[in-house]
């Protein structure tokens, strides 16, 4: 019995509707247009798979393509360092950015031709042709062009950078007036948010510190405050004024400097040619070192590394960033005139949250009022020995009390034999200590009378 040719017959006439032209040079524009969409995802891929290489970069990795000192490891430098690091990472997510949502743009519309041309829609239905156009297109595309391409680049970021350094640079060259437009905007957009969150929360927060612990030390809210205020700092609020700075005339004969680095005490000075409005340069007194038993004259001037030169109203948070990325520590200020204001330091930088940062060179500044001929208030961190110059006694007085400590606030921990409260007295060989201020953890503040007669060892 042969089989009823009718459903077959069916069959072919479907397939027939839903073939537009059902002829052989369809068949070979719909395979060529496959094609085409296969290798705009590879496209898509790269670029994809660029944003993850290229900004999950590490310092190791960054010293890698430097000492590879190949094209591409040079162009791929390039495209991260210059002209400065904030901006050519805005310039290059950009240009990534720019190039992959015009080839996905690309993708979806020629995708959707191709489909028409091939298929009849009218055929299918909406119902199909919606998941087909939509669903299983964006399905491929996020997969195939996002997905596996980001996580084989956080593996392999460094190959990814080697192979995609160049096309991106010569797609900035191309697409360069869009790019930089895009990357000012957002330039203008970071810096809008940023004035908003300043004006809007910087005084509450403070106030918020200020009420939330009556009890916090007060240089643990210094430092909040700092942190606060840190990015709405500039530099001319922090430097040090011209007439305070140490600095060398570039004529000045190497005997002298020698002399004058010894007197001072830098690590670092500013060296000027007629005055100190025309600063030529830095000299490091590490540089000095293999010149230090030379009894000639030598020609120091060569050892002058180049100067940062910043603008007052720079805010030291960029300051800061500016120092790290260029690894130096001194920056020269100006003024609107072109003029020397003064000089900023890291050190400057760091203090303004952290408070005063003192090193083996900084004379301690010592703190106390002297009330009348026998009464002094002092802090309980003083030394004992500053306190016996202060008194002119001699500081064995203290040897049959003091026992292991070395300030104060121990001397007096060591007669009390405990923790004392505010108001406590302790009387002790011609000595009246009353502790006027103390917190949990230390002895802020003592009033010291100096009789000179021997009172009772010990009383409260």
């Amino acid at each position: 019995m042969d089989p009823d040719p009718e459903p077959f017959q069916q069959s072919f006439i479907l397939v027939d509707s839903i073939l537009a032209h059902g002829t052989s040079e369809s068949l070979i524009y719909g395979l060529l247009g496959l094609l085409l969409i296969a290798i705009f995802i590879v496209f898509s891929g790269l670029f994809s798979s660029s944003e993850n290489a290229f900004f999950s970069l590490n310092p190791n990795d960054l010293v890698l393509l430097n000492d590879e000192n190949s094209p591409s490891s040079q162009v791929a430098l390039e495209l991260i360092n210059e002209p400065e690091r904030k901006i050519a990472t805005r310039r290059l997510l950009a240009t990534i950015l720019l190039m992959n949502n015009l080839v996905n743009i690309f993708i979806v519309i020629f995708s959707s031709s191709l489909f028409e041309f091939i298929f009849d829609v009218n055929v299918l239905g909406p119902l199909l042709t919606f998941l087909i156009q939509v669903v299983l297109i964006t399905f491929i595309l996020v997969l195939l062009g996002e997905v596996i391409p980001k996580i084989y680049a956080t593996q392999n970021n460094l190959r990814i950078i080697r192979l995609m350094a160049r096309p991106l640079k010569w797609c900035y060259v191309i697409f360069k007036p869009i790019i930089l437009l895009l990357s000012g905007s957002s330039t203008l957009f970071d810096r809008y948010i940023k004035k908003r969150v300043h004006n809007i929360s910087m005084e509450e927060i403070s106030q918020a510190i200020d009420i939330a612990d009556e009890d916090k030390e007060i240089e643990e809210k210094h430092i909040l405050k700092g942190l606060i205020s840190f990015g709405n700092t500039s530099v001319k609020q922090i430097m040090k004024p011209r007439t305070e700075v140490a600095c060398i005339e570039i004529q000045t004969r190497s005997a002298e400097l020698m002399k004058l680095v010894s007197e001072w005490s830098y690590s670092r000075i500013p060296v000027y040619e007629d005055s100190f409005d025309n600063v030529k340069g830095i000299l490091y007194i590490k540089d000095l070192l293999p010149h230090l038993h030379e009894k000639e004259e030598f020609n120091w001037q060569q050892l002058l590394r180049p100067p940062l030169f910043v603008p007052e109203l720079k805010k030291i948070d960029d300051l800061l960033e500016e120092f790290q990325e260029k690894r130096i520590h001194m920056a020269v200020v100006v003024d609107e005139y072109g003029g020397t204001s003064g000089i900023v330091t890291m050190e400057d930088i760091l203090e303004e949250v952290f408070g005063e940062i003192r090193d083996e060179f900084d004379e301690d500044e010592l703190v106390y009022s002297q009330l009348d001929d026998t009464t002094y208030v002092f802090e309980g961190k003083t030394s004992l020995n500053d306190i016996a110059k202060i008194l002119e006694i001699d500081v064995s007085n203290f040897d049959d009390i003091r026992g292991d400590s070395d300030t104060l606030g121990g001397l007096i921990l060591e007669i009390n034999g405990g923790f004392p409260e505010k108001g406590v007295e302790v009387n002790h060989n011609g000595f009246s200590f009353i502790v006027e201020s103390v917190d949990d953890r230390r002895i802020k503040r003592v009033k010291l009378e100096f009789t000179g007669e021997d009172e009772s060892d010990e009383d409260e």
